[in-house]
């Protein structure tokens, strides 16, 4: 796996994860979409986490702890956080790790508004 340096190569990868989810979604698998989203979305906040911090945390944990920091220093990162924290609880764990997935309008619809949460989180890192 080639490890990726810059904030703008973390947000190419996230895009590209989230292309795949959109994909999944697409074929059906409505899961797997939502694991893909949430990994996009992830990879969107280490980006931002790597232009605000000069780091990315090596652990998921890290960049929760990460998101939910920059959210409560700052209102401009509130939204980030709170859509990072629905992202984890809805997407990964509610749908791709527990199966509940229902409705599943509102899951595809959190699975395209990641591609939102990507261009903001792109933006934030930018300013």
């Amino acid at each position: 796996m080639t490890l990726m340096q810059t904030p703008q190569e973390i947000i190419a990868d996230a895009r590209a994860v989230h292309t795949s989810a959109l994909e999944r979604l697409s074929d059906g698998d409505i899961r797997d979409a939502a694991e893909k989203a949430w990994c996009a979305t992830k990879r969107a906040t280490e980006a931002l986490l790597l232009a605000v911090n000069g780091e990315v945390p090596p652990t998921t944990v890290g960049v929760s702890g990460g998101v939910r920091a920059l959210g409560d220093s700052s209102e401009n990162w509130k939204s980030l956080q709170q859509r990072f924290a629905c992202s984890a609880q809805f997407l990964l764990h509610d749908c791709h790790y527990n199966g509940h997935c229902e409705p599943v309008d509102d899951t595809a619809r959190l699975i395209r508004e990641t591609a939102q949460y990507i261009a903001d989180a792109e933006a934030s890192a930018q300013a």
